[in-house]
């Protein structure tokens, strides 16, 4: 099972994810919020985080939340990725993330 660790601000948390699963799910399940949750379905970008390292499978991704260039930079939402591998991602905001074009 991959091992997520998640920064958010100044702390740090980790947990296990279960193969098939939804960063977000994953997270809901063992750390209850670790990640921010809106519609778990893509559409309102609540989720967002940035991948800092590792691999991982995603689902379509609406432009209106990550941008060409926000993907490009590790970008995400986490109710549309699921982990091939370890990873370690951060918790952003709008204000933290470049807007979308």
């Amino acid at each position: 099972m991959p091992t997520i660790t998640v920064e958010n601000g100044a702390s740090c948390q980790t947990f296990e994810i279960k193969p098939g699963e939804s960063l977000l799910i994953g997270s809901e399940k063992c750390l209850s919020r670790a990640i921010p949750v809106g519609c778990r379905g893509g559409g309102c970008g609540v989720c967002k985080v940035r991948i800092v390292m590792g691999r991982y499978d995603s689902k379509r991704m609406s432009k209106a939340h990550i941008c060409e260039r926000q993907a490009e930079a590790g970008y995400v939402l986490a109710c549309r990725v699921y982990p091939l591998s370890d990873m370690r991602i951060e918790v952003v905001n709008e204000t933290q993330a470049e807007r979308p074009d």
